[in-house]
């Protein structure tokens, strides 16, 4: 049979192409096994729920520290805690992927088999993304269902924005952590680097901006471009703004940005938080291909 023999009425693949993405969700299924059977899979996938569901439970009715707490309360609690927690898991775990694999001999083992290195790549990428977005949907889940009994299912659909941008992040955190993964030798070399990185994206970047701001004067419009080029800044814009009543809670940068582009904001805001996503994979892919020593 040649590789022609499938009919192509517009449904049915060519045999490569289906060979192709089968080897790549074997991969991924593999990975995503892995990963459940890891500690650290459970070990995230608990602080994260357990975390998220204290913010809950804080703020329902008849808690002692619930006070006059508002779902806004809630959300802006939980968007600061997916903002810290998120790129650690994404970046450290992303990062460990193919350095600790090359490292431990499992790389070249699976490079051994009939799969091209972009099946292996696409493979490893989508197995890793599917373990943390359970993890991550975990700990949203737990939110989500206790905040439901205090503020019944009005604000789902906020809930649901601020779930779906918080993956978003998450993946673009996988990509920046493969990409560094193939730039480093070593594993421990690789895991440093991607602490170091989750620390100037939710710290030092956060930090060092608003001082050179107020050292350079700089404008309110080149404030706000240099905080949506830092992918976390960028979803906690996106997500305060879907469903903050002011605009006020969004900062300067924030503000300025509503009265410039008015309802394009979030749009504006996730696509370039999807650029995020699709870049720093690409390059990460790109290298891997390349790379004779991976």
């Amino acid at each position: 049979m040649t590789t022609e023999a499938l009919p192509r009425n517009g449904r049915s693949l060519d045999l490569p192409e289906r060979a192709q993405r089968s080897s790549v969700a074997a991969i991924a299924r593999k990975e995503l096994r892995d990963a459940i059977h890891s500690r650290w899979f459970w070990m995230w996938t608990a602080a994260f729920a357990g975390l998220a569901a204290v913010l809950a439970i804080a703020a329902l009715p008849g808690s002692r520290i619930a006070g006059s707490a508002s779902y806004g309360r809630t959300a802006a609690s939980l968007v600061t805690l997916t903002q810290i927690i998120i790129p650690l898991m994404g970046l450290t775990l992303g990062a460990q992927t193919i350095a600790f694999q090359r490292e431990s001999g499992a790389l070249r083992f699976l490079l051994s088999h009939p799969v091209n290195r972009t099946e292996a790549f696409w493979g490893l990428y989508l197995g890793t993304s599917a373990a943390l977005t359970a993890a991550s949907f975990a700990g949203f889940g737990a939110a989500g269902i206790l905040t439901a009994l205090r503020s019944g299912s009005g604000e789902a659909g906020s809930f649901v924005r601020i779930t779906l941008l918080a993956w978003a992040l998450l993946l673009a955190m996988v990509g920046l952590g493969m990409l560094i993964s193939t730039l480093a030798r070593r594993a421990a070399a690789a895991l440093g680097s991607a602490v170091f990185v989750w620390l100037l994206l939710v710290f030092l970047g956060d930090l060092g901006l608003m001082g050179t701001a107020v050292a350079t004067r700089l404008s309110v419009s080149a404030l706000f471009f240099s905080t949506v080029a830092n992918p976390v800044e960028a979803f906690r814009l996106a997500a305060l703004a879907s469903f903050a009543d002011s605009f006020d809670i969004l900062g300067p940068a924030g503000t300025y940005a509503a009265d410039a582009l008015g309802s394009a904001l979030v749009p504006v805001i996730v696509t370039i938080l999807l650029v995020w996503v699709a870049v720093p994979v690409s390059i990460a892919w790109f290298r891997f291909r390349t790379r004779q020593d991976l």
